[in-house]
C-alpha cells in the first residue's frame, strides 16, 4: 500500500512523534510510506530522511497555492491512502487526494474543545463531509466534541487511541542519591500550565525535601518558567533540560511522571511512562483523564489547582504501595490497549476500509476510577 501522511512540520511533538512512529511501522510491515510537511523539515523530519524515510518539504505559501501543489504531487505520486494529521494538513491535502483517487483519513490529534472557533470548525467540517472518508479522535472525549462541532458528520468520526512505541532500554540518567524525581516530557507552552506544577512543587518539596522536579522539551514559556523557578526558591532543585530526541534514559531515571496541562489530548509521554510501569499524576482532563479512569495508573488532580497536585506529589513520593500499584497497572493498560501495534492495526482498518468503526481494536470496558489525590 502506498501511504502517504500530511502533517504542518516534523518538529518536536505528540502528534509528530506519533507520525514518525507509524510510518517506521508501516514501513516495516513493508509498505511504500512518505510524509508531506507543509512547513519544516525540523529534527524528527531529518531522522527519517536519515533512516531512509521520504520526507517530502512543500514550503509555506498561500492556501491555494498549497492545495494545487499538493494535487500535482499525489498525481505524480498514486497513493492508496493520504492520512491527514489536524485540520490544516486537512485542508490543504484532502481535495488533491481524492481527485487522485486516495482514500483520505483525517485525525485531530487534539481535544477540540467548546467554546469552538466556529470558522475554522466550518471549514474542516465542509471540507471533510466533501473529501474524507474517515475522521479520528484520539480519545472519547475529542470524539464526542468532534461529533458536536459545527457541521460535523458523526457517522465519519471514529476513535482510535494513539499508540506509543515502548520506551527502549537505555542506562537511567544521573540523579543526586535518594531523590525522587517528577518527570515532564513535552512541550513548554502556555496550555501546559507549568506554573501550576511549579508552584505544586514549591509546596510539595517543602514536605518531602529529596523531591526533584526534571522539564524535559523547550518552548516559548521555558524562560518565563525558569524566572518562576528563581522566584519561587526552587531552582536548585528543578532542571531544565530543553529538547531531547532520545528520553529512554530521563524516564528510566524517574519516579513518577507528571503534567499539569489545562487541555491535552492523548500525550504520547504518558503512554511512554506507561510502557515502563512509571506512575503518573496529571490533570483531570481531556485524554488524560480518560487514560486514568481506563488504567488506574496514577493519580488525577484539577485544572489549576496547585495545592491538590502538591498533595499528590507527596502522597506518591510517601506510598512505595501506591507507586508498585499504579505502575502495576499502568504497564498492563498500555499493553492492552496503547501500543503501537494496536494503533497501526485500526488505522490499517480505516486505509482498506475494511472496518466502519476503529473501536473494534480497543477495549471499551472502564475498570473503574482512578485514584483520588486527596
Amino acid at each position: 500500500m502506498k501511504i502517504v501522511h500530511a502533517v504542518y512540520s516534523m518538529e518536536m511533538g505528540g502528534a509528530e512523534m506519533l507520525v514518525a512512529q507509524l510510518g517506521r511501522m508501516q514501513r516495516a510491515a513493508g509498505h511504500d510510506v512518505t510524509v508531506c510537511a507543509y512547513s519544516t523539515l525540523g529534527p524528527l523530519g531529518e531522522v527519517l530522511r536519515e533512516e531512509g524515510l521520504h520526507v517530502h518539504v512543500l514550503g509555506e505559501a498561500p492556501v491555494w497555492k498549497t492545495v494545487l501543489r499538493y494535487a500535482a504531487l499525489f498525481r505524480q505520486m498514486r497513493p492508496d491512502v493520504v492520512h491527514c494529521h489536524n485540520p490544516a494538513p486537512t485542508l490543504q491535502a484532502a481535495l488533491g487526494a481524492r481527485l487522485a483517487g486516495a482514500r483520505v483519513i483525517s485525525t485531530r490529534h487534539s481535544l477540540v474543545s467548546p467554546p469552538y472557533d466556529r470558522t475554522a470548525e466550518v471549514k474542516y467540517s465542509v471540507i471533510a463531509r466533501a473529501f474524507v472518508h474517515r475522521v479520528a479522535g484520539i480519545c472519547e472525549i475529542t470524539c464526542a466534541n468532534l461529533r458536536g462541532a459545527p457541521l460535523a458528520d458523526p457517522a465519519q468520526i471514529v476513535r482510535v487511541y494513539n499508540g506509543a512505541a515502548p520506551l527502549g532500554e537505555a542506562p537511567p540518567a544521573d540523579k543526586e542519591s535518594g531523590t525522587f524525581v517528577l518527570l515532564f516530557v513535552g512541550r513548554v507552552a502556555d496550555i501546559k500550565d507549568m506554573p501550576t506544577m511549579l508552584r505544586a512543587f514549591a509546596q510539595a518539596v517543602k514536605r518531602v525535601p529529596q523531591l526533584r522536579l526534571w522539564i524535559v522539551g523547550d518552548g516559548p514559556a521555558r524562560a518565563k518558567l525558569e524566572a518562576s523557578a528563581e522566584r519561587l526558591g526552587i531552582a536548585g532543585k528543578v532542571r531544565f533540560f530543553g529538547q531531547w530526541l532520545d528520553t529512554a534514559g530521563l524516564f528510566r531515571a524517574a519516579d513518577c511522571f507528571a503534567m499539569s496541562s489545562v487541555s491535552e489530548g492523548l500525550p504520547m509521554s504518558l503512554l511512554q511512562s506507561m510502557s515502563i510501569g512509571l506512575p503518573s499524576i496529571v490533570t483531570d482532563v481531556g485524554g488524560m483523564q480518560e487514560v486514568l479512569h481506563l488504567s488506574e495508573g496514577g493519580l488525577l488532580t484539577p485544572v489549576g489547582d496547585d495545592a491538590a497536585m502538591a498533595a499528590a506529589m507527596v502522597r506518591m513520593a510517601s506510598d512505595f504501595a501506591l507507586r508498585q500499584a499504579c505502575g502495576e497497572q499502568a504497564r498492563a493498560a498500555y499493553q492492552a490497549n496503547f501500543t503501537l501495534g494496536t494503533m497501526h492495526e485500526a488505522y490499517l482498518r480505516l486505509y482498506s476500509g475494511t472496518s466502519q468503526d476503529a473501536f473494534a481494536a480497543h477495549s471499551q470496558d472502564r475498570p473503574g476510577p482512578p485514584h483520588s489525590a486527596a
